[in-house]
């Protein structure tokens, strides 16, 4: 079983076609989309037609959460672009996702944690640092899970670990967008320090799960210069470079 994960994708559909065009040169028996598909100032209607064409597994995100319940006056402005450019089609298929799956006996998919689609599970941010997270803390986020292989997003940023127990966690990166800020619950930056598009492939193997985090060029140019059309220079310095300004 070979399975290519993908995560973060923000709208994004060049780096999202890169990464598919990847997956198929390498061989995938299933793809994973992990959710955070549409929001940011790119190309959400075109990404949302684009990923329900496709016979993925696909999650929702915290950001498909917010879209579909954040009232208009409190949305961000990722979600505002999104919203304003979805329609009716695109909103039955985000409400139609998951936040979990069980994909089999061995693989729990999530977007954040089994618990949350807004937990870090392999990053902790304190008041001054953004930082890998302790044993101990990967060990509480996952809590009883027994799945040997999990796979997880949110964070943008690429990773393996094990728990303490055995267990494989793997964040593929983000797909669509290298670089952000937040201020929950703390402020942050996270940067990448590359504008490639992200993803993993896992394979089963007789020894247990391996894994392979993949980084693939594309024109981030072009999205840089749409992002800050759309007054965005934020996103713009952040696809650019992988980093933020």
């Amino acid at each position: 079983m070979r399975i290519a994960l993908l995560s973060d994708i923000h709208g994004n559909l060049p780096a999202l076609e890169a990464v598919v065009e990847d997956i198929a040169r390498r061989g995938a028996d299933v793809i994973v989309n992990l959710g955070d598909s549409l929001s940011g100032p790119l190309m959400p209607l075109e990404t949302a037609q684009f990923l329900m064409a496709q016979g993925w597994v696909h999650l929702a995100g915290n950001h498909e959460r917010q879209l579909l319940t954040t009232p208009a006056e409190k949305r961000g402005p990722s979600d505002a672009f999104a919203h304003a450019r979805l329609g009716a089609k695109e909103f039955e298929w985000i409400a139609s996702l998951g936040h979990t799956l069980r994909f089999s006996p061995e693989v729990l998919l999530c977007h954040g944690t089994p618990s949350s689609d807004l937990e870090y599970f392999l990053e902790t941010v304190e008041p001054s640092v953004f930082r890998a997270a302790t044993q101990a803390e990967i060990d509480a986020r996952l809590g009883q899970v027994d799945a040997q292989l999990i796979a997880c997003g949110h964070t943008h940023v690429p990773r393996v670990a094990h728990a303490s127990g055995g267990q494989l966690i793997v964040n593929p990166g983000s797909v669509g967008l290298p670089a952000y800020d937040d201020i929950h619950p703390y402020p942050h930056a996270v940067e990448t320090g590359s504008p490639n598009a992200r993803y993993a492939i896992v394979e089963r193997h007789e020894s247990g799960w391996a894994s392979r985090l993949i980084a693939v060029p594309y024109d981030h140019t072009a999205m840089a210069a749409l992002a800050l059309k759309n007054g965005r220079p934020d996103w713009a310095h952040a696809l650019a470079t992988g980093r933020m300004s």
